[in-house]
């Protein structure tokens, strides 16, 4: 039980407060078991008082905005889930802000209506606009960290209020200094925005073919956003209530980057496994290249909706990197697909896949 006084404390501060919800209704991935206690906050002042005084009073805390990128373990939290419901967005002619809560594809959207450009190749993404520094959330050549201006953050170990750098943030792959860590929550995110309304360089191969464009070039971010949802529905990539393969949380792991040293060895694996002929992609990467993750699964052996029809939670019957609830998964069963994915491409290549995902009350 929360202590009544602490509750009533929460509910002053403006959370509206409630008992025994099942988290799984908050995720994409529809996963998860209950919160002892929710409580929801509307504005940014009444988040900071409730998470300041959870801290204060070391009442185990679980902030939760969109749920794009969680897996929640079966049993639930026990304790108080802080539900980030904060929404506003603002725009100048340069930049774009916009509330932790907010949701991200409203940002883009919104910024793409009103003439601006930057972005737009990270449109359909699902999740909270405070998300995506914590994840440098990034697809089809752009990272939010190269358009990213400041986040507001709340350091919850001072409980002070402030506006830091992007240098300040550690961004890299798929990675920040605020990912896997509660020492400090995102409160606001600023990004920069091109005034003339053109998309960021096309940098990725796939989305120019799509618009007919060489790669750098810049086409009118409406024009690019369009093409960017149109891909990502093909892949099962934009949220759809209705479609079992958008019950995801999208990529579930990151490609690995593979250190100089180690890298014959994986090439070695792939030749004797898929033969001399066939090429892995390669990226470089500041620590060494990076693979592909969708690739090694595939040729580990795992096709798209494996391991069949019968199974609660499978990959994708579209894109072999998402694991998907086909409605009646419990985090088990997901969490038992993720080994096998992982220690099968181990197992093929030498190469071990993480999870891109936070975990919740489960290991995988």
């Amino acid at each position: 039980m929360l202590d009544p006084r602490i509750r009533a404390r929460l509910a002053d501060a403006g959370a509206a407060m409630s008992e025994q919800v099942p988290l799984s209704t908050l995720t994409t991935l529809r996963l998860g078991g209950p919160a002892r206690v929710l409580a929801e906050c509307a504005t940014t002042d009444t988040l900071i008082d409730v998470v300041r005084l959870l801290d204060t009073e070391g009442v185990p805390n679980l902030v939760l905005a969109g749920g794009s990128n969680l897996v929640i373990g079966d049993a639930g939290f026990d304790g108080v889930v802080v539900r980030v419901a904060t929404t506003d967005i603002d725009l100048t002619e340069t930049t774009v802000r916009a509330d932790a809560g907010a949701v991200w594809d409203d940002v883009v959207a919104r910024t793409v209506a009103a003439g601006r450009g930057g972005i737009e190749c990270l449109s359909g993404i699902p999740g909270s606009a405070g998300a995506t520094p914590v994840q440098n959330v990034g697809a089809y050549g752009v990272e939010v960290g190269t358009v990213l201006r400041r986040v507001r953050l709340l350091d919850r170990r001072t409980g002070d209020d402030h506006w830091v750098e992007p240098d300040r943030l550690g961004l890299g792959y798929r990675t920040s200094v605020l990912k896997h860590s509660d020492a400090a929550l995102v409160l606001e995110v600023e990004l920069d925005v091109r005034p003339d309304g053109s998309s960021a360089p096309l940098g990725y191969r796939e989305l120019a073919a799509a618009l007919g464009a060489e790669e750098g070039e810049r086409r009118p971010a409406s024009q690019v956003r369009e093409h960017v949802l149109a891909l990502r529905r093909s892949k099962g990539m934009v949220l759809d209530s209705g479609d079992h393969d958008t019950w995801s949380a999208g990529s579930f792991f990151t490609n690995p980057v593979v250190p100089d040293d180690e890298l014959p060895a994986v090439l070695a694996a792939v030749a004797a496994r898929v033969g001399d002929d066939v090429r892995i992609p390669q990226f470089p990467a500041e620590a060494g290249t990076k693979l592909s993750a969708g690739w090694l699964i595939e040729r580990a052996g795992f096709s798209k909706g494996f391991p069949g029809d019968h199974a609660p939670a499978r990959l994708s019957t579209k894109h072999t990197l998402a694991l998907t609830n086909r409605g009646s998964a419990s985090t088990a069963d997901l969490i038992a697909l993720a080994r096998e994915v992982r220690d099968g491409v181990e197992d093929a290549f030498g190469v071990r896949l993480h999870p891109e995902p936070v975990t919740v009350g489960c290991v995988i």
